[in-house]
C-alpha cells in the first residue's frame, strides 16, 4: 500500500492493518535521511520477578554516525555518552564513571540502536505488525539471534513522520525498559560538546575496555 494512501485512511480513522515490512520500510527511509534529533524521554524499568516499576525522565540527542548524549534526572541522576572513540557512564550519586568499548551499543539487539532507528529491522528481526495505539502504528520485534538484553521488542511509530515515539525492550529474564519520546525534534543543530566526556574531578573512573560486558549494562 502506498504511503499516502495509509496516511489518508489514518486520517480518515479508518486504517487497515498495515504491514509490518511497509512500516519498517518507513522507518528506514526516515532515519536514512535525518541527521540528529533531540527529544525528552520518559523512561519506565519494570522488573518481572518483583513487580516493581521505577521511572524515570531525562533528555536525549543524538548525531550520526552513533553519537549519544543520554541524561537522566533526579532521584536516579546519571550522564551516558556515546563518543566516537568510547562510551561514558558517570552517575553521579555514586561520584562513579565507567568507561566502556563501542562494542556495546553497535549491535542491533543494543537498546540505543532500536530507539535510535540504526537498528536494521528486517535483516536482524522477525517484524509483526500489531495494528495501531494511540494513533500510532506498533510493530513486535523478534531477533533472529535472541541475546540476554534482548529477546523481543516493540515500537511505536508515527504514521505521518515514519519516527519511532517509544519502544520497549524486553530481556531473557522477562523484565523490561520502556522509553517513550516527548518534544521530538529532528535535524537539530547539536554542538560537538554535546558528545565528548570529562570525569569532574575526584570522581573514581572505572575502565572496562577490554573487559566482556553486555549491552543490557546501559541504558537501564
Amino acid at each position: 500500500m502506498r504511503i499516502f494512501t495509509l496516511l489518508v485512511l489514518l486520517l480518515l480513522g479508518c486504517a487497515p492493518a498495515v504491514p509490518a515490512a511497509d512500516t519498517a520500510s518507513l522507518i528506514k527511509a526516515r532515519y536514512e535521511v535525518l541527521r540528529s534529533f533531540s527529544a525528552t524521554f520518559e523512561q519506565t524499568l519494570t522488573h518481572k520477578e518483583s513487580g516493581s516499576r521505577e521511572r524515570r525522565q531525562g533528555t536525549l540527542l543524538f548525531q550520526k554516525p552513533l553519537l549519544i548524549r543520554w541524561q537522566t534526572g533526579k532521584p536516579h541522576e546519571e550522564t551516558l555518552v556515546v563518543t566516537a572513540k568510547e562510551i561514558w557512564d558517570y552517575l553521579p550519586d555514586e561520584e562513579i564513571a565507567y568507561r566502556y568499548p563501542l562494542d556495546l551499543v553497535r549491535d542491533s539487539r543494543s537498546i540505543i540502536q532500536v530507539v535510535t532507528g540504526q537498528a536494521v529491522l528486517t535483516k536482524d528481526f522477525d517484524v509483526k505488525e500489531e495494528g495501531t495505539s494511540g494513533g500510532l502504528l506498533k510493530l513486535r520485534l523478534y531477533p533472529k539471534e535472541p541475546a540476554p538484553q534482548m529477546v523481543e521488542a516493540a515500537l511505536w511509530v508515527e504514521p505521518s513522520s515514519g519516527l519511532i515515539r517509544g519502544a520497549s525492550i524486553v530481556d531473557f529474564y522477562g523484565n523490561s525498559n520502556e522509553i517513550r519520546f516527548h518534544r521530538f525534534q529532528a535535524d537539530v543543530p547539536l554542538k560537538s560538546t554535546e558528545f565528548t566526556f570529562k570525569a569532574p574531578k575526584g570522581v573514581e573512573v572505572e575502565d572496562r575496555i577490554g573487559n566482556k560486558v553486555q549491552e543490557r549494562e546501559l541504558f537501564k
